[in-house]
């Protein structure tokens, strides 16, 4: 009996986890919402907070279905930003880069050869 006990206790306490869970990401849904007015977030955490089994299930139905996009904008929002913090630290490309480029334009006729001298030029500063 006591095992069983134990599968009880381990299950109620899944289940008490999974629910703080999904708490955290309804309200963190509400504030990442932009289609919402403060007044409405402040509705939702009120109601998610007073009443909380059915203010989850209530939010979960009416506005579930945006959760995922509104979430999937996030993340692409926040994968731009580190990728253009990282180029910015990281620099340019190099001069050498810079120049094997514009050789190879000017060895496929894009560029002519005054075009070529001058764009090395403004690389050499």
């Amino acid at each position: 009996m006591p095992l069983l006990d134990l599968f009880w206790a381990m299950l109620w306490f899944f289940l008490f986890v999974m629910w703080i869970w999904v708490a955290i990401a309804v309200i963190a849904d509400v504030f990442r919402s932009k289609d919402m007015g403060g007044f409405a977030k402040a509705l939702w955490v009120i109601f998610v907070i007073a009443i909380p089994w059915l203010g989850l299930l209530t939010y979960l139905i009416v506005r579930g279905k945006g959760m995922a996009d509104r979430s999937a904008q996030e993340a692409q929002a926040r994968e731009e930003a580190a990728r253009a913090y990282i180029q910015n630290t990281a620099g340019g490309p190099s001069t050498a880069d810079e120049l094997k480029k514009l050789a190879d334009l000017r060895a496929s006729g894009v560029l002519t050869e005054a075009e070529f001298e001058a764009q090395k030029a403004k690389l050499f500063g």
